[in-house]
């Protein structure tokens, strides 16, 4: 609780005027009763129109006041709730954005927007309703208990014996409803990530080829079954809650009117004290029928804050220096010493709650990726990586890139620790393109723009043209203001390889890695590409995975990674004389496309 007052504190002056006209608001609801006392007793009872007429004309003005300060009060919890809403949700995403990227390949997607909208927006309402319902209903309370007492303490009593009731079913509903709100809301995620890996383009073409409509539509059923199953428990289990209360309240006003009536005959007090006695009756239980379900309301809020907090709570595995030290002007060198590299476990990276089944990583917590691993890349100089698949050369990229960080030795560029260099810092100074190329769902020039956003549109064609890509775009209708897709799936393969290679000359970097950047090209784009890459490369440091060997006989160093260790080095001349295992791997290579 001390936490989510926290997030009030910026708010100090708004609460202050909301209270304000919650205050005014409590006067106000307990002003009309009194005032229909005076119109009975003071105006009916003695024949007086003019007491009526101008108490009546004194009650429509209260409630047009009582209406302004309920427009100025909501505005004034809008702005809190809205206000809550933003802090959250942009803190929440900034923390979200500076995780590791094995947080992202562990957590569902659908889970992790749920935690931004449905928590979030669960935590606001709960919050301002639990400010405004508890704060409002307690000064509403007093004060309707204090104009009671004053027009007859007996009835007042009465009417609270049955006070005590009101906290049975309020405490055993909190515990019910806390966990079937919980989970609610996890049922919920689960829905939302089915929809969200079935819907983008990629799930969408997994279940076209494969065929399977029927079960994917039985899946969702059934998961949109057990979403609507909790609701109507939720909504049954506040039915029973609010019906117990209501009977309470029907219970007590007939116990004043037949109290109260026996009064009014006997004398003790007027007929106007009893109707205003019964008027203030129904805002007496109302405050405390809303009190009752703070309890509901406060357990309500704590598992949407849970929530919250749970993925604020999860440190990132690559954190920031606390005094970044500058790369040094000019190419970088590259200098790997010592490196060894195992898999962070999955509680170290995510959540349970955030994974439809919470396992331990697959390639195991306990085996190195990398072992021992040294090796350097002179400044401007290109550098291939080559060896099978799961030899350890995109785990290298990795760190290279600082998606992760050694689990021992270091990584330098220009002599610099990249642990000691600021994220921005290292963006600015390196390019990738990967295997994959990653494409937003807007126009060519935006995606081009993500890399510089300060370029003009001829710096776009130049790096468009650079990329041998530029004919293509301008064959298309919009040209650069062509809409590329959901993740560029409106372009081929090799387009959206091409655009991505557009996007790193854009960038001009000085450290250039390329993971099978080459790998959707044809033969022909293949050539036009290598050109660009010549010229794009040149007075650059560049490391280049490539299962083509063709692509990387000119590099001035080449590494053969096996089992997470460097094997052969040299250049392609020399390896093949050595006769190793880079010979092996171009004599199988070249053997299989003569053979095709």
């Amino acid at each position: 609780m001390a936490r989510i007052l926290t997030y009030a504190a910026p708010y100090r002056a708004i609460i202050g005027f909301f209270l304000v006209t919650l205050v005014a608001g409590a006067l106000l609801s307990v002003a009309q009763p009194l005032l229909f006392r005076r119109i009975v007793d003071d105006g009916i009872s003695v024949n007086d129109a003019s007491v009526v007429t101008w108490t009546a004309v004194l009650i429509g003005v209260l409630a047009i006041i009582d209406a302004g300060v309920g427009l100025v009060g909501r505005y004034f919890s809008a702005r809190i709730g809205e206000g809550l809403i933003f802090d959250l949700r942009t803190q929440v995403y900034d923390h979200v954005q500076r995780q590791s990227i094995a947080f992202f390949t562990r957590a569902q997607t659908g889970a992790l927007i749920s935690r931004l909208n449905s928590d979030v927006i669960g935590a606001q309402q709960a919050f301002t309703s639990t400010l405004g319902g508890v704060l409002g209903n307690l000064i509403s309370l007093i004060v309707v208990l204090i104009a009671m007492f004053a027009l007859s303490w007996q009835i007042t009593l009465a009417a609270l014996v049955l006070v005590p009731i009101f906290l049975l079913p309020a405490r055993w509903m909190g515990r019910r409803l806390q966990l079937l709100t919980r989970e609610q809301m996890s049922v919920n995620a689960v829905m939302g990530n089915q929809m969200n890996e079935r819907f983008n383009v990629s799930g969408a073409l997994l279940v076209k080829l494969f065929g399977r409509p029927d079960e994917e539509a039985s899946n969702f059923s059934r998961e949109a079954g057990r979403v609507r199953d909790i609701g109507i428990r939720i909504a049954m289990a506040n039915r029973w809650f609010f019906t117990a209360l209501l009977l309470v309240a029907s219970l007590a006003t007939a116990i004043t009117y037949g109290l109260g009536g026996n009064l009014v005959i006997n004398g003790s007090i007027t007929l106007g004290t009893l109707l205003a006695l019964v008027a203030l009756l129904a805002q007496l239980y109302g405050p405390l029928t809303a009190l009752s379900n703070v309890r509901v309301d406060v357990m309500t809020a704590l598992v949407s804050f849970d929530r919250v907090f749970e993925v604020l709570d999860l440190e990132p595995l690559v954190n920031e220096p606390d005094h970044p030290v500058p790369l040094p002007d000019g190419p970088l060198g590259i200098s790997v010493q010592k490196v060894s590299f195992r898999y962070p476990s999955a509680e170290e990276v995510s959540l349970a709650s955030l994974e439809s089944t919470a396992r331990e990583e697959s390639r195991g917590t306990g085996a190195l990726v990398l072992s021992d691993l040294s090796f350097t890349v002179a400044p401007g100089t290109m550098t291939a990586l080559v060896g099978t698949s799961g030899a350890g050369k995109s785990t290298i990229i990795s760190l290279l890139t600082r998606l992760y960080d050694p689990t021992s030795g270091s990584i330098s560029f220009g002599d610099v620790d990249l642990r000691e260099v600021s994220s921005t810092d290292l963006r600015a100074a390196e390019g990738v393109v990967v295997q994959d190329a990653h494409m937003f769902h807007d126009t060519i020039r935006a995606n081009l723009l993500y890399a510089r956003p300060g370029a003009t549109d001829a710096d776009l064609r130049q790096a468009c043209e650079q990329a041998q890509i530029i004919d293509m775009v301008d064959a298309l209708p919009d040209g650069l203001g062509t809409v590329v897709g959901d993740r560029g799936y409106r372009l081929s393969g090799g387009e959206k390889q091409r655009i991505a290679l557009a996007r790193l000359l854009l960038k001009g970097p000085r450290v250039v890695i390329l993971d099978e950047a080459t790998a959707h090209l044809d033969s022909e784009s293949e050539r036009a590409v290598q050109v660009a890459l010549e010229n794009a490369l040149a007075g650059r440091t560049s490391i280049v995975i490539a299962h083509r060997l063709s692509t990387i006989i000119q590099a001035d160093q080449i590494l053969v990674i096996d089992d997470g260790a460097v094997r052969e080095s040299g250049t392609h001349s020399e390896l093949l004389a050595a006769n190793g295992a880079y010979a092996d791997l171009y004599r199988t290579q070249f053997a299989y496309q003569e053979n095709v």
